[in-house]
């Protein structure tokens, strides 16, 4: 299945984004769009904490591809001027849940695989892991080697 067709300018960027060390600014600005929606909101959340546990290094069996699909998605997610503007209301977001649908499609198997590896988590180390704090500033310097 191809991508949608306005997805596909957001690969580079998602590219250049985890190359340039700024995936803590996206993962906190999809906090702050985070919809209230039931399996969406749970769809990335799990793609969020993928982010996190891959950016603090304790999940590493991602293939660079499905992360940077991932970032992209998250970033087209985000973005006010996609397919649809975001502040057209109503009809907004269906675009982002398009867009979503189809990376959650694409990625499936690595996500099933990463929500294996958090079953077999104890609760307390997933709470360290997927613990978002309170600034971008301070999860970019939880990333070993800063």
């Amino acid at each position: 299945m191809s991508a949608p067709w306005n997805f596909a300018r957001f690969l580079p960027l998602a590219e250049r984004l985890l190359s340039r060390g700024r995936l803590p600014a996206l993962l906190f600005a999809v906090a702050r769009k985070g919809p209230k929606l039931g399996q969406l909101r749970e769809d990335l959340r799990l793609m969020q904490a993928l982010c996190l546990a891959w950016w603090r290094g304790e999940y590493r069996a991602v293939s660079p591809k499905a992360l940077v699909t991932i970032v992209a998605g998250l970033l087209y997610f985000v973005s006010p001027l996609d397919a649809i503007p975001d502040w057209l209301l109503g009809v907004g977001l269906l675009d982002d849940i398009a867009v979503l649908g189809w990376v959650l499609k694409t990625v499936a198997d690595e996500l099933g695989r990463f929500k294996d590896w958090r079953d077999s988590q104890a609760p307390e180390r997933l709470r360290v892991v997927e613990r978002l704090p309170d600034t971008a500033e301070a999860l970019r310097l939880e990333r070993p080697g800063s």
